[in-house]
Formats: structure tokens, C-alpha cells, sequence
């Protein structure tokens, strides 16, 4: 029975989906160590730890909480992100990792693009994971949903603009989209490209693969 098209998921298919990427990556980093806590994650200067607390932000702060701390941070979304990060960085990562266990089955989202915060988790578990070489493919259906949300907009990447001009295709699955140099690979590395993370180039292949790396680079 062939998976169902991610444009036709409800939103509580994609909530459900968010829950277990959730529940994976807690998992995943309840083997960590303090060292592996403390490492450079994929996501800027922040590091594993920094990241979880991260997602624990976004799954607990709602559309009007979001509005009054991006005012409050003058509309300078990096200090809205490093305030709301704050708040759920426990005094150890044993506390964090709790904080997050905690928000796993929640909805709460700044807003209702729900395929915008299923991509949250599996970009950021990816953020986490290639540092720390540690291996998860999520769902075709997961990450598909993902994908085509990322090419129709710039919402918080320029996922949208990354792609412009390329053709896109995944190997795994239904994903395609554009025109141009082709551009292809695994779904999920698809997705971490439109994320803007160079090092996901490096698993695809065809003429456009420069022009996206390029493009990452300069934005």
C-alpha cells in the first residue's frame, strides 16, 4: 500500500508524527554523556544541549507568548531565540533532557504551520545527530511533509529561495519539485539542504548540488 501524500496528512497526522521524531531523539539522547551534552551541534554556535532546550522552547511557547517575547526582543529574532533557549536550559542536562521528555505529546506552536514544526524536530535531531554520529532516517511520510512545505515558502529558512531554478528530486520517495540542474538525494538530506546545512550537500548528487552549496554559504 503505497504511503499516503504528505499534502493530504491532517494536522493531527503531522502532530503525531512530531510526537515520535520527539520520542526518538529522547532516546537517542539519553545515552549521551556530559561530554557528548557540551558538543558542537550542526545549528551555529550551539551545542546539543543548547538545541534540545531549543525544541523544548518551540513546543511551549504559543502564538501570543511568541509575539510579546519577539517584541520584546525588538523584532531581533536571534535574541528572542537565545531568551526563549534560556528559559528551558536546565542547571544540568539531565534537567534539560526532563524538560523536553516533558513536551513530546504537546501541540503548542507559534503557529498553525504544523509541517513547519515537525520540520523543528527533525532538522534540529539531525543538528544533533551527524555530530554526535548517531543515525535516524524518519519517515517517508515525515519527512516528505517536510519537504514540500520547506520548497513552497522561505518561512524560517530560505528554503524556497535555496531551490529556485534547480530540480529537485528525491530517491526515497514522492518529493520532486522545480526546474533545472537536478539536484537529488534522500529525502531527509533534501530537507536538511533546504535547512541550510552545507554538510547534508555532501549526500546528493547532480549538476545543481554547486549551485545549492553556494547558495548555503552565502546566506
Amino acid at each position: 500500500m503505497p504511503e499516503q501524500s504528505a499534502r493530504e496528512l491532517p494536522r493531527d497526522a503531522l502532530w503525531e508524527l512530531a510526537r515520535a521524531e520527539r520520542a526518538a531523539l529522547a532516546d537517542d539522547l539519553g545515552g549521551l554523556d556530559d561530554e557528548q551534552w557540551g558538543r558542537a551541534s550542526l545549528c551555529g554556535a550551539w551545542t546539543v544541549e543548547d538545541v534540545v532546550a531549543h525544541l523544548t522552547a518551540a513546543a511551549s511557547v504559543g502564538r501570543v507568548r511568541w509575539i510579546a517575547s519577539v517584541l520584546a526582543a525588538r523584532f531581533d529574532f536571534d535574541k528572542h531565540n537565545e531568551r526563549r533557549k534560556a528559559q528551558y536550559l536546565g542547571a544540568t542536562p539531565a534537567q534539560t533532557l526532563a524538560m523536553f521528555t516533558a513536551i513530546i505529546p504537546s501541540k503548542v506552536a507559534a503557529s498553525g504551520h504544523t509541517a513547519a514544526w515537525l520540520g523543528e524536530v527533525i532538522v534540529h535531531g539531525q543538528d544533533i545527530r551527524r555530530p554526535l554520529g548517531l543515525t535516524r532516517v524518519p519517515s517517508i511520510d515525515a519527512t516528505t511533509a517536510v519537504a514540500e512545505f520547506y520548497a513552497s515558502r522561505d518561512f524560517t529558512v530560505p528554503s524556497r529561495t535555496l531551490i529556485k531554478g534547480l530540480r529537485v528530486e528525491a530517491t526515497d520517495g514522492p518529493f520532486a519539485t522545480g526546474a533545472g540542474p537536478l539536484v537529488s538525494g534522500t529525502t531527509l538530506a533534501l530537507t536538511m539542504a533546504m535547512a541550510g546545512r552545507e554538510a547534508y550537500c555532501a549526500d546528493l548528487v547532480g549538476p545543481g548540488v554547486s549551485t545549492l552549496r553556494d547558495r548555503i554559504l552565502a546566506s
